[in-house]
């Protein structure tokens, strides 16, 4: 195995104890892909993945037993183990090839030499090795030109395109996540290869998309991966929506722009504030419903009436077909729902119950709604920007008004659904959800203040009048 003249430090005491426990064993062990990567781009490193040349999963065992862990999570069958850190995992991997049969969700794993194994890794990147053994320690392995790459800021397969796509189709994913994450553009035969074999995405599970698809709205610049998750016709299989929004129509002297691309903006803008994935999410849905409700009226131009309510409720379905986490849907469905609500509160003639009714449902969201309004001004002219800011400037303060009065956020009815079957001597039943309404609405509506003593009085004296209907 060529060795280059260059070498990583490698000074973490973990590695150095698993070096000479590899020594000892008279095995050697690489540290490969993101570890080096990482480190040669000066990066903070986390995880660390080591080659074992030999049995990695007997191997992971041994370190174990060594170093103490109780556990050691082995898959057998992938030739690979783990070892969880305080701050990332060490994983241990059996030299190996992988890939998957035509119509197979699993790969098939078998094992290899280093070079064979690095040949078989997703990108020239990806494919540089350090010795962690004494007597080569930190010298790296690079046979495909790994660390050149880095330097030009490039994303190219060590083997033939298609054929590295065939092998594991997830990693035309992983090529746009890397490109996105780093910044770097993805060589022009690797590209192609992508676009060739974008349908063979559909082989993996959704699950393992879906992570990548987070990875990406997660980098610095969202908007290169999902810009080449369009140019690739991966958006096709992976995010159908985005497709929906491409393009530009024009009639008469009306014309309204490209819904993707002005969400391509908006992500950028909530990126540049934000590292919370799901308001990063919310950002790439809000105009998801445009398309659906897109409509021509003559003398107005184009209209896209409703289209919050409706990309509100098309998020649940998306989530569900990418297995996205269930838990956050109510919130990424609400921002969508409301993103229009703000702007319409600008007019001095507004009065404070729409303002209440907005910190109602936004709740304790109502932050990052605003940020997501901010994010979806995307206009070239300095001076709407400039205008538009100010407008939010003016619901902003509205809102710390009324929220000082009424207390809002995150808003708990004062009288509760328990004490109103007590008071009215109900039983459980839709009668006590209406009394309670009443109660919501005369404090969003300014009548009562947002108190219990009131609300309470307020619940006496409408009682018997609905009682007795």
């Amino acid at each position: 195995m060529t060795r280059a003249k260059r070498s990583i430090e490698i000074t973490q005491d973990k590695l150095l104890h698993i070096g000479s426990i590899a020594d000892a064993l008279g095995l050697e062990a690489y540290v490969v892909g993101g570890y080096v990567r990482d480190k040669l781009l000066g990066k903070e490193v986390k995880d660390i993945d080591i080659v074992v040349i030999g049995d990695g999963v007997a191997f992971a065992k041994h370190v174990a037993t060594r170093l103490g862990f109780s556990q050691v999570v082995t898959y057998d069958r992938f030739g690979t183990a783990m070892l969880p850190l305080d701050d990332g995992n060490i994983e241990f991997v059996t030299a190996r090839e992988e890939h998957y049969e035509p119509a197979s969700r699993k790969p098939k794993v078998k094992k290899a030499s280093l070079e064979s194994d690095l040949s078989r890794r997703d990108f020239t990147i990806n494919t540089i090795a350090a010795s962690i053994n004494k007597e080569h320690l930190g010298e790296i392995i690079d046979p495909f030109g790994g660390e050149k790459d880095m330097k030009v800021k490039i994303i190219r397969t060590p083997l033939e395109p298609e054929k590295t796509f065939d092998d594991d189709p997830l990693r035309m994913m992983r090529a746009i996540r890397f490109s996105s994450q780093l910044q770097f553009h993805i060589e022009r035969d690797t590209l192609e290869g992508i676009r060739h074999k974008a349908d063979r995405i559909t082989i993996v599970s959704k699950e393992r998309i879906a992570d990548e698809f987070i990875k990406i709205l997660v980098s610095p610049k969202p908007s290169i991966g999902l810009k080449l998750l369009y140019d690739t016709s991966l958006a096709n299989h992976v995010f159908p929506e985005l497709v929906e929004m491409v393009g530009v129509e024009q009639r008469k002297d009306y014309h309204h722009k490209d819904v993707f691309l002005h969400t391509l903006k908006v992500v950028d803008n909530i990126a540049e504030a934000t590292e919370n994935v799901w308001l990063r999410f919310a950002a790439l849905v809000h105009d998801i419903g445009k398309p659906r409700t897109k409509a021509f009226k003559e003398d107005v131009g184009w209209t896209f009436h409703g289209h919050e309510e409706v990309g509100a409720r098309m998020i649940k379905p998306i989530f569900q077909r990418m297995r996205l986490t269930m838990d956050k849907l109510p919130y990424v469905e609400k921002l969508v729902r409301l993103h229009l609500r703000p702007m319409v509160l600008v007019s001095e003639e507004v009065k404070d119950s729409a303002i209440r009714r907005l910190l109602f449902e936004a709740s304790n969201e109502i932050d990052d709604l605003m940020a997501l309004c901010r994010a979806d001004i995307t206009s070239q002219n300095p001076q709407r920007v400039a205008r538009y800011l100010k407008n939010y400037d003016i619901v902003l303060q509205k809102m710390k008004e009324v929220e000082e009065k009424d207390r809002l956020r995150n808003w708990q009815p004062p009288v509760r659904g328990d004490e109103i079957m007590r008071v009215c001597d109900l039983e459980p039943g839709p009668l006590v959800g209406i009394l309670k309404k009443k109660i919501e609405e005369a404090i969003l509506e300014g009548t009562i203040p947002n108190e219990h003593d009131a609300a309470l009085e307020y619940l006496l004296s409408i009682k018997d009048t609905l009682l007795s209907k």
